[in-house]
């Protein structure tokens, strides 16, 4: 595969991405001004991002205009109900299939979530790269980013750092174990 499918993902130390009912709130916790934690740079590096629906309407509801993005927006869904629009597109067929038909050139792919859509890529063993922000809380329950019926993974730590709002970033490399 010539361009990598990447995750830039923040998660609590217990491992969840967002609560039970899809609140992502915690993260506001570490928010600083002026400071992103990479991900202004990380984006610079990518061309396409691949979303599931829910993380889409989240998304949304956080009034993110994707008509702003430069950035080609593919939303999974199995929802015939959706219209594709600017630069956003819906598909509803397998990801490995819409991969393979956008997979021919172009800047990385930058997997936005949700879970389930993590979950396939890794199992497929797609996900060539994870930058992980671990937030400062515990939730205790939630949407947890790694669930069970994982392939597993090799991972390759390429960097670290800890930053005084209490977050930390771990950046790896993937490669399934054989």
């Amino acid at each position: 595969m010539s361009r990598k499918i990447k995750l830039f993902i923040a998660v609590s130390v217990d491992g969840f991405i967002a609560t039970k009912e899809g609140d992502i709130s915690f993260l506001n916790q570490v928010d600083m001004p002026g400071e992103d934690y990479g991900y202004s740079e990380f984006m610079n590096t990518i061309d396409t991002i691949l979303m599931g629906r829910k993380t889409y309407e989240k998304v949304l509801s956080l009034e993110q205009d994707f008509t702003q993005i430069k950035k080609t927006i593919l939303v999974i869904t199995k929802s015939p109900e959706f219209k594709d629009y600017n630069n956003v597109y819906f598909r509803n067929d397998l990801i490995k299939n819409i991969l393979e038909q956008i997979n021919t050139a172009g800047g990385d792919i930058f997997c936005d979530g949700g879970a389930e859509i993590i979950q396939q890529l890794l199992n497929a063993g797609l996900v060539s790269e994870i930058t992980l922000s671990i937030i400062p809380v515990l939730l205790g329950d939630g949407i947890r980013l790694f669930d069970n019926g994982l392939t597993p993974h090799n991972l390759t730590l390429i960097d670290s750092k800890s930053f005084t709002s209490g977050l930390v970033q771990l950046k790896y490399t993937l490669s399934l174990i054989s």
